[in-house]
């Protein structure tokens, strides 16, 4: 092993604190391949245990974006804005929060992931459109947004390779809760991009990463201030997960529900929070804007008319556009209360492992997604409930009693039980 890598792995198992050239020296190495898979995984088990400062975070978030391409869209379009979700069970806000911001002249970029764990990536769930095609380099990006106010894709290999390397170890080394590699890995390919400014959906409870609020908390914070430090505009919420945000949980079956929003038929949760999240990414981003002006474009069809000229610009199928088709998987089973009660909990986690299990998530990167299996939420967190009343309702390929029983067992009818906020904190 060479000397040097050795005294850095020896200082940060101590818990010392590494420097800038010691953490560029980490980076450089994840990225060029000079750190082998054992160097690379003791370090961060080491920061797993011994954690990372806010200086060492943002060293290391610096030197992850440092090492591929930088966009700095800001610097063609200075009002870009960008938004990032943790993660969670039905969380399709993108889908909708893009061509909201589009619609009323305030250009949004994201780049989005695959499923990871129980939760659905962005561009897994818009894949769904027919002929899409969501691979974006800067050129490409940058005409898409000035063509339409909006971009969403995956990005071509050479945002922060060292993080994609790291990405992969935290994974097999279980440190991928730890807060300040995830801060680091998120920010060094959204700071990257170079949006002016960023707001950040931290979510929280059974169906989030960060279970705990505290850590969520801390996470959003992290992300927040790691931004700032960077010379960029941010903001975060740390919302609700403890129970699938809307109506729908599955790929199809998500965008179905962004067409709904354009119907006037959304939910109140999820529009609620996209509604939110819009607020505080236009107030950094040319000025605040109030509620009524991300309603009226939701009402009016101007989003609905920006969705569709971005999918169409990036490959959609204009016959698919001009009468979307949402098939479902074709076996319904309902899911009913055994009892009267409160609507008070569920297994929000395992709803979307479940889901997977079915199909609808890919246990390996080579397994195709079934589209069409899908949850549709009957019934939402302190409702009154009925003995019989069906709460949800699964639509598999095929039926399957094992998992239609454990399916059942995640939502949980009680003498008591409240709606939780929406809205954690701000920061």
């Amino acid at each position: 092993m060479d000397p040097a890598v050795f005294r850095i792995l020896e200082k940060k198992r101590h818990g010392g604190r590494l420097g800038r050239d010691e953490i560029r020296q980490v980076s450089h190495g994840a990225a060029s391949g000079e750190w082998g898979d054992a160097e690379l995984g003791a370090l961060l088990m080491a920061c797993s245990i011994r954690g990372l400062d806010l200086g060492e975070t943002l060293e290391l978030t610096q030197a992850m974006l440092e090492s591929g391409e930088q966009w700095d869209l800001a610097a063609d379009l200075p009002t870009v804005g960008d938004k990032h979700s943790t993660g969670g069970v039905g969380d399709k806000v993108s889908l909708l929060l893009a061509p909201l911001m589009a619609a009323v002249g305030r250009p949004v970029m994201m780049l989005a992931g695959r499923g990871l764990g129980h939760t659905g990536g962005t561009t897994d769930k818009l894949e769904a459109i027919p002929g899409v095609e969501l691979s974006l380099d800067r050129k490409r990006c940058l005409e898409t947004l000035q063509k339409t106010g909006m971009a969403i894709g995956q990005a071509t290999g050479g945002i922060a390779p060292a993080d994609k390397r790291l990405y992969a170890l935290r994974d097999r080394t279980a440190t991928i809760d730890v807060i300040p590699l995830i801060c680091g890995s998120i920010l060094s390919k959204k700071l990257a991009v170079g949006a002016a400014a960023i707001v950040f959906d931290v979510k929280t409870g059974d169906g989030a990463f960060m279970q705990k609020r505290e850590d969520s908390v801390e996470l959003a914070r992290q992300l927040v201030d790691t931004t700032k430090a960077m010379g960029r505009k941010a903001c975060a919420l740390v919302t609700d997960m403890s129970q699938p945000l809307g109506r729908w949980v599955g790929h199809t079956s998500e965008v179905r529900e962004i067409y709904e929003c354009f119907d006037g038929h959304g939910q109140h949760d999820f529009l609620e929070v996209t509604y939110l999240l819009c607020e505080e990414l236009a107030a950094m981003t040319g000025g605040a804007l109030p509620r009524s002006a991300f309603e009226e474009v939701t009402r009016n069809g101007k989003a609905r008319e920006c969705f569709e000229k971005w999918a169409e610009h990036q490959g959609a199928e204009p016959a698919w556009l001009k009468k979307p088709r949402f098939e479902l998987a074709p076996e319904e089973v309902a899911i009913k209360a055994d009892r009267s009660g409160v609507f008070a909990a569920t297994e929000n986690r395992n709803i979307g492992f479940l889901l997977a299990e079915a199909g609808g998530g890919r246990p390996r990167p080579e397994v195709p997604i079934d589209f069409g299996v899908s949850l549709e939420m009957k019934a939402k967190l302190g409702d009154q409930i009925g003995a019989g009343q069906e709460i949800a309702r699964l639509y598999l390929r095929r039926r399957d009693e094992s998992l239609e029983r454990r399916m059942a067992a995640c939502f949980k009818v009680e003498e008591e039980g409240q709606a939780p906020p929406l809205v954690v904190e701000r920061l």
